[in-house]
């Protein structure tokens, strides 16, 4: 349940771990991405592949599985459960060591980099000779997500946009009838909703994970991480220091107490009444329902407030991606196929227990998904409005910590907006350089 939370992690830990690692060599398995045409072909005798996830042990994944297997007699597919903040680095172990699974269900924010280390299988020619992998079917952040040096090496699985969560009985109470749409109104009502004396305050703020819950302000604002060639940061421009003040300033209307929290422990304080508005991704209606039910009714979702250059949101994902020192490619990209089939994908999205997104227009527009879970409608319109935070610089898990860091210290006071911005550029220049 705490998929955001991992993800932001794995940005910036998990990144740096995937870079460290050396080329991998290739596998002595079946292997026909050298074919020209043709669908693959079911393996003669009998194999077994890999395949690590953290969902393996779901109804869904199992009852997968075993489809899987009587359409597919000659292939075995062993579940191997991996919690997920531990997934990267023990994949990173694992290919260092040129023992990975075959295949594995990952965090898209690492594709990248584990394919620039040639660790992973360049999909293209199997997506070729596939009548059910679309690449134009994806929506176009997902399919980024997957893509290095203009190959997918992965197929996206599910993902998330970053909405508002907000208390409708906290609003109502404060006479606000609507969510805000604009920055000015979200001010508004956060300074409206915030009483100190009673412990109440209009949003959350997270110093810890500062950088991530700031890109959607600053991409509203016309700013970007980084100049068009990635050559220089650009995030301290002027439309980067007008954004970062702003947000740093709405830490005025946040608890105190969870100023240190992430977007997971702060929870509580969205589920006790302490905080009214609460940016997160779609995985926190999941835990709502699951952990908070008493507040049925009393809670809603609405996209973020657009800024001057319109809307705009953090997106994240998984991928599915098969290693080069697979021994039975053929064998892996048949199961990762087969998950990709729409009535798989939404099995393993909103039909699911949890509240994430398939990747696929289709599935997307699909009223299926809205009578599923109604709660998803409006991040499932956020995804036109996705971007990635992710960057593919060896530099930019380091980079982007910096910038954490310094965005954490100027909502604690201990430097000025400005002086974050900058601290964190010359830093960040100093590693592109």
């Amino acid at each position: 349940m705490r998929r955001r939370n991992h993800k932001r992690l794995t940005v910036v830990i998990g990144g740096a771990l995937v870079l460290s690692l050396t080329a991998c060599g290739g596998s002595s398995g079946a292997d026909t991405s050298g074919e020209t045409s043709g669908a693959v072909e079911d393996p003669t005798s009998p194999v077994t592949i890999t395949f690590a996830s953290w969902v393996g042990e779901s109804e869904e994944m199992q009852s997968i599985k075993a489809a899987f297997e009587k359409e597919h007699p000659n292939i075995t597919v062993e579940l191997q459960q991996v919690p997920a903040d531990s997934m990267t680095q023990k994949l990173t172990t694992q290919i260092a060591g040129n023992n990975p699974p075959d295949a594995a269900y990952i965090d898209s924010s690492t594709v990248a980099n584990f394919a620039a280390r040639n660790a992973l299988v360049n999909l293209d020619n199997y997506i070729g000779r596939s009548d059910v992998v679309d690449p134009d079917a994806y929506v176009k952040v997902f399919r980024d997500f997957a893509t290095y040096d203009d190959s997918l090496y992965g197929l996206p699985i599910d993902g998330e946009s970053t909405g508002l969560f907000y208390r409708t009985d906290m609003f109502e109470a404060a006479g606000i009838a609507t969510p805000p749409t604009t920055w000015e109104e979200y001010r508004e009502a956060a300074e409206k909703l915030t009483d100190p004396a009673n412990k109440q305050y209009g949003t959350a703020i997270f110093a810890p994970e500062a950088a991530y819950y700031w890109y959607p302000w600053l991409w509203q604002n016309g700013g970007d991480v980084l100049n068009e060639d990635g050559t220089e940061i650009a995030f301290n421009s002027p439309e980067g220091l007008e954004a970062a003040e702003y947000y740093v300033e709405l830490s005025e209307f946040a608890p105190p107490d969870y100023l240190n929290s992430n977007s997971y422990d702060a929870r509580l304080g969205f589920f006790q009444g302490q905080i009214a508005m609460y940016p997160a991704g779609a995985w926190f209606a999941g835990v709502i329902a699951e952990e908070a039910p008493d507040l049925d009714g009393k809670w809603a979702t609405a996209p973020l407030p657009e800024g001057s250059e319109g809307c705009a949101t953090t997106v994240a994902s998984d991928t599915l991606v098969i290693f080069e020192a697979a021994e039975n490619k053929d064998a892996a990209w048949q199961w990762i196929e087969y998950l990709q089939q729409p009535e798989n994908m939404a099995l393993l999205t909103y039909e699911a227990e949890g509240t994430v997104l398939p990747t696929t227009t289709e599935l997307l527009e699909s009223p299926d998904l809205v009578a599923a879970k109604p709660e998803l409608a409006g991040f499932a319109e956020a995804m036109a409005c996705g971007e990635s935070n992710t960057v593919v610089n060896k530099a930019w898990p380091q980079i982007e910590e910096a910038l954490n860091i310094q965005l954490g210290a100027a909502m604690y006071g201990d430097v000025t907006v400005e002086e974050a911005l900058e601290n964190a550029a010359a830093e960040g220049q100093e590693l592109l350089e």
